[in-house]
């Protein structure tokens, strides 16, 4: 390879890397929304019911996609690591809707902010990714951030704080999942975990079932309709970039929880809060500049750290 094809890999990997940190950071916006909107809903309805009408306005908006790609469902590389994949997917999203029908939503995200770490040590041992000791620092610090300005509360090993980490760790393995099946179509990945939340939503919802109000069903098809379009970006991310640099973007879930908070749910934030945002935002920050830094040093000679 001569130097100048050199230069131009590089560079279209750094553009492949930032793009995938930009659509992280808009997914995580849009699934902020659609998880105040979903904490809003199950105060009246159950969890299965939330599920499975979620899932119906998503499939039913995928559906001209999903017959138009039809062929790209045959043949799927590795089918039970798909499979696992789904389960886990579906695991994850009723964990979450679950421990906030118990649990603030602030404290749940809480926990589910403890990803970043979880990808991180996983993405060096499982998917050999570098991971220099600069990005851990960012990580812990961007974990310290959290800490500071969500204070978990005292029911921090309390069943539901048990169901959100346990949803929290069942996230980030699905994001290394998805990283390793990125030569998987999106409309394959997107609407086979809508598959696996349909299902078991189908099997949940009769218990407790509320006949919801039209209202409401325009609020079910909303929550449909953003986590179609969130899946999208964050699969499409995690093609693009490594888990280890895209993963940590999840930081900003706090600055939507804050903001969530207090427009729909009246919290007001506290000065550990917006402390923790700025260093949250700090060490996203530091992730963000640093690969750019390393793509023009080229990131082939020197490994990102």
């Amino acid at each position: 390879m001569t130097f100048l094809s050199r230069i131009s890999v590089d560079n279209d990997e750094r553009a492949a890397r930032l793009a995938g940190i930009g659509l992280m950071l808009l997914s995580i916006s849009m699934f902020s929304f659609g998880d105040a909107l979903g904490k809003f809903l199950v105060g009246t309805y159950a969890v299965g019911q939330l599920l499975w009408l979620r899932a119906c306005a998503a499939l039913l908006v995928l559906s001209p996609v999903i017959w138009r790609n039809r062929a790209q469902f045959r043949h799927l590389e590795r089918p039970w690591l798909q499979l696992f994949r789904v389960v886990l997917s579906t695991l994850e999203v009723a964990a979450f809707f679950l421990a906030t029908v118990y649990l603030p939503l602030a404290d749940v995200v809480t926990y589910y902010l403890a990803g970043p770490v979880f990808v991180t040590a996983l993405s060096a041992l499982v998917l050999r990714e570098h991971v220099g000791c600069r990005r851990w620092c960012a990580v812990l610090v961007g974990f310290c951030g959290v800490v500071i300005a969500l204070r978990p509360s005292a029911q921090t090993f309390s069943l539901p704080a048990l169901i959100a980490l346990g949803g929290s760790f069942s996230f980030s393995v699905l994001m290394l999942i998805t990283r390793s099946l990125r030569a998987t179509p999106d409309v394959v990945m997107a609407s086979s975990q809508f598959v696996g939340t349909f299902l078991l939503g189908a099997v949940m919802a009769p218990f407790g079932w509320v006949t919801p109000t039209y209202g409401s069903l325009v609020l079910f098809a909303t929550a449909g309709l953003i986590s179609v379009t969130a899946l999208f970006c964050v699969n499409r991310s995690l093609k693009l970039a490594p888990a280890s640099v895209v993963v940590p973007s999840q930081y900003t879930m706090i600055v939507w929880a804050v903001m969530f908070g207090f427009i729909v749910f009246g919290d007001v934030p506290q000065p550990a809060t917006i402390a923790g945002a700025v260093i949250i935002i700090g060490a996203g920050l530091y992730i963000f500049l640093r690969e750019r830094k390393l793509g023009r040093e080229g990131s082939a000679v020197n490994p990102p750290a």
